[in-house]
């Protein structure tokens, strides 16, 4: 089923390109919207991968909006989401 995530620390093509790349293997196509705040990322998930998903977003740094996180968990995520962008941004 074809479903839509909003998600946070999305910045840019680079972000983009780092979610559709490390996404695609476990996950398939992924499209980033970077027009809309929050960003969003659609793709044709089954309901039961969807907390795979959600660990994968947080390992890369871009964590489901709804996802609740203390001081240091979202200080980490910021962190993952700057490497992550930059790593985009020179594969692209």
């Amino acid at each position: 089923m074809i479903q839509t995530f909003q998600v946070i620390n999305v910045k840019c093509g680079g972000c983009a390109s780092t979610l559709k790349e490390k996404l695609f293997e476990e996950f398939g196509k992924v499209e980033v919207n970077l027009d809309v705040n929050p960003r969003e990322i659609t793709l044709d998930i089954a309901e039961e991968k969807i907390d795979s998903l959600g660990e994968s977003l947080k390992s890369l740094g871009y964590p489901f909006v709804t996802e609740k996180m203390g001081f240091v968990d979202g200080s980490s995520a910021k962190a993952k989401s700057f490497i992550s962008c930059a790593i985009g941004k020179i594969n692209t």
